[in-house]
């Protein structure tokens, strides 16, 4: 995804990344993406940014703090632009990339963040990345329904972690096979699903729209959630350019709205929306 290595970078572990890095991720990520493979936008869009801040701070010969600085703010405002989210891009640079509050990098990355939103407005428009019905606020008495929830995200999540950790494993241990072969092996695999369910590749933008509107059926649910999640940790062991935000909220939608589905018809009295909790599971 890139991510890992944008936070090597900032620890001081590794090397900024060189111009040839952007095209090579924009055109890899288009078609990684464009395939079919479960990969999120941000991943690509965030490494971009960070090598565009450090190339700009490297060309006004700034210091290494200021490129460093200047490179943590171009990864928010790559993360900002991928989901149309400015405050996000911000808090994702302070909590993920450098985990701690550092002034500097703060309001560098609003900076940043604010200025390629407004430049992406311009020229997509300023429609929110996805769609809310509207909902009533929830009972008290659904209140506790949602830690609940939250209890079983944070399981799946750590399964999920592993699950692509153990694909990740699994093709470097096909040391007889080039890199090549087992990036076209997944590619043919998600060949095939496309052709019998072409709804269920993807990043997954339209299974988490389809989820925030409680479209999908309840009999149909358990297994495409089964299916998105080996689909998705599957997909990032073929090293193309993607991340892992993306298929996450997709999970995270389909999660929610069927649990809140089980619990309306556990507890008809209650007036459960099921998308209210798939949007929480997004969050979560």
């Amino acid at each position: 995804s890139g991510i890992p290595h944008v936070e090597s970078v900032l620890r001081g572990e590794a090397s900024p990344s060189p111009f040839i890095l952007l095209p090579v991720k924009f055109v890899g990520g288009c078609l990684a993406m464009g395939s079919g493979l479960a990969l999120g936008r941000e991943g690509p869009s965030v490494q971009m940014g960070a090598v565009l801040g450090h190339l700009l701070g490297d060309g006004f010969r700034r210091n290494r703090a200021d490129c460093r600085v200047l490179l943590a703010a171009g990864a928010g405002a790559g993360l900002a632009t991928a989901f149309n989210a400015p405050m996000a891009g911000a808090v994702f640079v302070l909590e993920e990339l450098v985990r701690k509050f550092e002034h500097r990098i703060a309001i560098a990355a609003l900076a940043a963040s604010s200025t390629a939103i407004a430049i992406a407005h311009l020229m997509l428009g300023d429609a929110p990345d996805f769609q809310l019905p509207a909902l009533a606020y929830p009972a008290p008495e659904i209140g506790p329904l949602f830690f609940l929830l939250g209890a079983f995200c944070a399981v799946l999540a750590v399964a999920y972690n592993r699950a692509v950790l153990a694909t990740l494993a699994a093709a470097d241990l096909m040391r007889g096979l080039p890199r090549e072969t087992c990036a076209a092996l997944v590619g043919a695999a998600t060949g095939v699903l496309a052709w019998m369910a072409p709804s269920a590749v993807g990043g997954g933008h339209n299974l988490t729209q389809s989820a925030l509107f409680g479209f999908e059926s309840l009999f149909v649910l358990p297994s495409l959630f089964q299916l998105r999640f080996w689909f998705g940790a599957l997909s990032y062991s073929a090293g193309t350019p993607g991340g892992l935000f993306a298929p996450l909220l997709a999970l995270g939608a389909q999660l929610g709205l069927l649990f809140g589905a089980l619990c309306a018809l556990a507890f008809p009295e209650l007036p459960i929306q099921p998308q209210a909790f798939a949007a929480v599971g997004m969050a979560a």
